[in-house]
């Protein structure tokens, strides 16, 4: 397989069946965030372009909401395939673009996969209602039906799974939608929308438009959209409502987090200072469920602090393709580690102190990427930038707690509620984290909250609707009533 599916040209977005011809729109080129390398490019699509696409989906609904559910299951299971058989390159071709090692670009594709198999599969087993009616003779049928056409909105650090997590059930339920990839990483999603065309997904069935805010902004107000997804930050995502709420669009908004991990001096400490480190530092700190701030019991804080410090200092950062055994790679942009440094910077100044890390990675190869050593800070107060809003970069910072009362209060002292982390080795005390700890998600002994089958997503600030799961599918699912007299 070549990346590249249009002969030697750039990637292109993809409207009612078709690549779009580059002549007459800008091309845009895409950087390796490791060592500054141009890795490919991408054509650019217009307002012009958006307005087809959505145009295009709509067309396609009228056939498309009306397709069987094995019809639906059967494109998805050949766009898993193929996905599958393209693997390889389409891992080589995320880590160059997003920054990710290898072996974790492998992973996310695997999980994309899995889902696309997983939403394969429900949606044979969309249900309704039937029951009789209170009063005379009448029944009631209650069916679901698709929304309509749908934007999915994507970011650059898992850009091809997150896209699938919109793109599987809305396809599963009878939708068809408009796939905005991220700025920074387009070419992978890219890559997946090839698979749905490969796959012979109808024309306007999957569409995708590349470009930055101007574009998602007309793709979320195009009056043919009936549905937006969204993953990205809690600002975005606030507009993306607002924009949609105009014409009451539902929307699906997966946005920021401030993950606490609360560790008790019963947690067995090997295996929180293991998790925390994984997912303190795994993809370089920029995912949503990441850790921002570590809370420990202060009986085991200098035990926890020096062990997990000593495995951060061990973590090897370095091009996740050309070093096979790279725990992290680089910030996927400038700004990206523009934003960790000014958080640590703050930090600093106000006190904290730096036990491993505190600066971006210098000397030879390092100086061609946007690499930030991983960081941990202890002497953290509430008032650091790093303890108030998500860093989004590999930055742990750790403080002791000698109340479990004072763990959660600090836990909930965030406008954020997307994922939290507790070990101890008490039942009770779990399930009192469980009670009140404000988050969508709650790992217990175990750093992800994610699973294919169970619904994903935030409270607060975090976002609004579940991902995942028959529950993801529900949100592109409409009720419709119907009440019948019985004559005889």
């Amino acid at each position: 397989m070549t990346t590249v599916p249009f002969g030697d040209g750039p990637y292109r977005p993809f409207i009612d069946g078709s690549w779009l011809e580059p002549q007459g729109r800008p091309v845009a080129d895409v950087f390796n965030p490791a060592n500054g390398e141009r890795v490919g490019q991408v054509v650019l699509g217009t307002l012009e372009d958006v307005s087809r696409a959505g145009q295009a989906a709509a067309r396609a609904f009228r056939q498309w909401r009306h397709s069987s559910p094995a019809e639906r299951a059967a494109l998805l299971h050949r766009a898993a395939e193929l996905l599958q058989a393209r693997l390889e390159d389409v891992a080589r071709l995320l880590t160059q673009e997003q920054g990710k090692p290898l072996v974790d670009s492998r992973k996310e594709l695997q999980t994309t996969v899995r889902l696309l198999q997983f939403y394969a599969e429900e949606a044979e087993r969309i249900e309704g209602v039937y029951q009789r009616g209170a009063a005379g003779r009448t029944v009631s049928i209650a069916i679901r039906e698709p929304v309509g056409p749908v934007a999915a909105i994507g970011p650059s650090n898992y850009p091809v799974e997150l896209i699938a997590f919109k793109l599987g059930p809305a396809l599963a339920a009878g939708c068809t939608a408009v796939v905005k990839p991220p700025e920074e990483t387009p070419l992978s999603v890219l890559e997946l929308i090839r698979c749905f065309a490969d796959a012979g997904a109808p024309p306007g069935v999957v569409n995708a438009v590349t470009g930055g805010a101007a574009v998602g902004e007309a793709l979320v107000r195009h009056p043919d959209i009936r549905k937006v997804a969204f993953t990205g930050s809690t600002s975005v995502g606030k507009k993306i409502a607002a924009l949609a709420g105009e014409a009451l669009k539902p929307v699906t908004l997966e946005l920021g987090g401030n993950a606490p991990f609360i560790v008790f001096s019963d947690a067995d400490l090997d295996l929180a200072v293991a998790g925390a480190v994984r997912r303190s530092f795994s993809n370089a700190g920029q995912i949503c469920i990441a850790v921002n701030r570590i809370f420990v019991e202060r009986s085991i804080f200098e035990e926890f602090v020096e062990a997990f410090a000593a495995r951060a200092r061990s973590l090897v950062v370095a091009n996740g393709l050309e070093v096979p055994n790279a725990d992290m790679g680089p910030l996927v942009s400038l700004r990206a580690r523009e934003q960790v440094e000014r958080h640590v910077e703050d930090a600093c100044r106000r006190g904290a102190r730096v036990v491993a890390g505190g600066g971006a990675l210098k000397g030879g190869d390092y100086d061609r990427g946007w690499f930030f050593a991983p960081t941990v800070l202890t002497n953290v107060t509430e008032d650091m930038l790093c303890m108030r809003e998500e860093t989004f970069g590999p930055v742990a910072p750790i403080r002791a707690f000698d109340k479990a009362e004072e763990a959660f209060a600090w836990a909930n002292a965030t406008p954020y509620g997307l994922a939290a982390y507790v070990y101890t080795r008490d039942l009770g005390r779990a399930m009192a984290a469980v009670r009140c700890i404000d988050a969508g998600g709650i790992g217990l002994n175990v750093n992800d909250v994610t699973e294919l089958t169970m619904p994903f997503g935030g409270y607060k600030d975090s976002g609004l609707g579940r991902e995942l799961g028959r529950y993801g599918l529900d949100g592109y699912l409409q009720w419709k009533h119907v009440r019948v007299g019985i004559i005889s």
